[in-house]
């Protein structure tokens, strides 16, 4: 590597990041469905003649690291039997490494001359691919086979030329064909500009110099993961945490990491997690591998390059039938619950030993109400999938009005749902109370309220409910989540966050989604008054909650009283009650 400029190599590095970058742009703004264009839930990136990713677009970190897994399978299929202007496509967890079925992988080999230079790789939440409810995902699906259309790796372009059947077949399986047609088409579009970055690349440094700079740059990476990991003590660490459960009568579903630290390299091994379930959270592994990398990516302080060589210090291991490596023909559909608690339990077991670094239990991941049926004379699809809520850290408290630490998603905005289907928002905001008490607060949870303007079928896809989201250095627990179903009447029913089937709604009927809220971090009786004082302005905080969770005293007048904080804080840390 003694030929490697360390100045070229930063300038290629960017150049790589902006393509894959300017790739996310494209698909943003091209894409037709909500759900990519609003919740934004896709990703991007940049692969080189080997199919290692050497660029990611700032997208979905839970997505981004299944890219060398679908890479594998692509090579493994079609070897040399790829030419310029193929396309291939492919949503199948099973034979071609994906996620679950809406996540529809559009991936270009890219070409100059007859040379492969490269591939140009996109993934993105499709609004609907057919399957027993709207959306796609149901709880209550029990195998792969009733949750939609499954694609194969196949061309959907061949030698520029479109596969006319293939489209034809997708468009006849889904029940928003404008919109998962045109989100293709957006996918498609940011390959094509990928295409024409790469290759600029290619002509400006040479194939082979390009070359020689992309194996520097997974090298460089690499050897900023195993910096990182060195910095950890050597050790065996262990992670557990909980899924609620499935149906009405739920059972705990254990989620168990072992996290092996071995000078500089990482060991994750999910031993000991719960066996694939008869409902559609079985989770394939491409998806806990990404969040495992995403956990372990938090740790550094580094700016370490979004391409393959950091990977290469980390192993993921699940054994095969459990619930992080289903076997076919598990359904998977709802399987993003389970991904984004894999992250939370890595970073359970890491507080362990670096705990200034970890992040107390986030809000689970995005939570989820599909709703469909028919409206102005054309079916329609609401895939609301709601985020908002870290948990504490040591320096700072959760972020509220973001999307958590594994997921890069924004939340709809109500005009447009309420222009486009028979729903209105009645409320949107935090809840008062819900994060955890620490000397760092926990993120607020946040609520949504749906009224229904015609009878309509909805499902659910939830957690954190007996299992709220943990506080780390004596941190306090998040709030809990909750669904519920208010009648025109008033009347309201607690529904299960991941119920066995379909619910239906008549006109009026309201909705509402609690999220959970984030875990704190150190004592509570830490935190100065001051800043209770302005959370309570701000009502994250009601008085009574700074009383019994802060030993902090408020009047109603929204006046500090010092005395009788300090005196309620002495009194709690002598263990006497007040």
């Amino acid at each position: 590597m003694s030929r490697v400029d360390p100045i070229t190599l930063e300038v290629i590095r960017n150049g790589l990041a902006s393509i894959a970058d300017e790739m996310a742009l494209i698909v943003m703004r091209s894409a037709y469905s909500p759900v990519v264009r609003d919740i934004m839930d896709y990703s991007t990136a940049l692969c080189d003649p080997q199919g290692r990713v050497i660029a990611q677009g700032l997208t979905l970190p839970i997505q981004l690291c299944s890219f060398p897994r679908v890479m594998r399978f692509i090579e493994q299929k079609f070897g040399a039997d790829l030419s310029p202007g193929d396309v291939l496509i492919t949503n199948d967890p099973y034979s071609a490494g994906g996620q679950h079925l809406p996540d529809i992988y559009v991936i270009k080999p890219i070409f100059q001359g007859t040379a492969l230079a490269g591939y140009a790789a996109t993934v993105a939440h499709h609004t609907d691919l057919g399957g027993i409810v709207p959306g796609s995902v149901a709880i209550y699906a029990t195998e792969i086979q009733q949750e939609g259309l499954r694609l194969p790796l196949l061309k959907l372009y061949a030698a520029g030329e479109p596969n006319a059947t293939l489209f034809e077949l997708i468009q006849s399986n889904t029940r928003q064909p404008v919109e998962v047609l045109g989100d293709l088409r957006a996918q498609i579009a940011a390959c094509t500009t990928a295409e024409r970055g790469l290759l600029q690349l290619v002509e400006r440094y040479g194939a082979a110099e390009l070359a020689l700079y992309v194996e520097a740059l997974h090298a460089h990476a690499e050897q900023m993961m195993r910096d990182t990991i060195r910095e950890l003590p050597n050790g065996v660490y262990v992670g557990e945490d909980y899924l609620d459960g499935i149906g009405e009568a739920p059972e705990p579903i254990r989620i168990r990491a072992t996290v092996t630290v071995m000078d500089d390299s990482i060991d994750i091994d999910f031993e000991g997690t719960s066996g694939q379930v008869a409902a559609s959270i079985n989770c394939p592994i491409s998806l806990p591998e990404s969040a495992a990398f995403t956990a372990i990516r938090c740790l550094s302080r580094r700016d370490i390059p979004n391409c393959d060589g950091y990977l290469k210090p980390i192993t993921v291991r699940a054994p095969e039938g459990c619930l992080l490596n289903p076997v076919y023909p598990a359904a998977c559909g709802a399987r993003g619950v389970v991904g984004y608690r894999v992250f939370d339990t890595i970073m359970r077991a890491l507080a362990q030993v670096v705990p200034e670094r970890a992040i107390a239990g986030s809000e689970g991941g995005p939570f989820l109400m599909a709703a469909g049926g028919t409206y102005q004379g054309r079916q329609y699809v609401l895939n609301e999938m709601l985020v908002g809520t870290w948990g504490a850290r040591a320096d700072r408290d959760g972020i509220e009005a973001i999307s958590n630490p594994a997921a890069n998603l924004s939340n709809q905005p109500i005009e447009m749902i309420e222009a486009e289907m028979p729903v209105e928002v009645l409320r949107y905001g935090f809840v008062t109370d819900s994060g955890g008490a620490g000397r760092h607060r926990g993120g607020l949870a946040f609520t949504r309220e749906f009224r229904f303007l015609q009878p309509t079928g909805f499902n659910l896809r939830g957690d954190r409910r007996d299992h709220p989201p943990y506080g780390l250095e004596g941190g306090g627990t998040g709030g809990p989540s909750a669904h519920v179903h208010i009648g025109a009447d008033g009347s309201e029913k607690l529904l299960p966050t991941m119920p066995m089937r379909g619910f239906a709604a008549a006109s009026g009927d309201v909705f509402r989604l609690v999220g959970a809220g984030g875990g704190g971090y150190g004592d509570a009786l830490e935190r100065e008054p001051e800043r209770v004082l302005a959370d309570v302005v701000a009502e994250k905080v009601s008085i009574d909650g700074a009383a019994r969770d802060y030993g902090v005293v408020i009047g109603d007048d929204l006046r500090l009283d010092l005395g009788a904080t300090q005196s309620l804080g002495a009194a709690r840390r002598a263990g006497v009650a007040r």
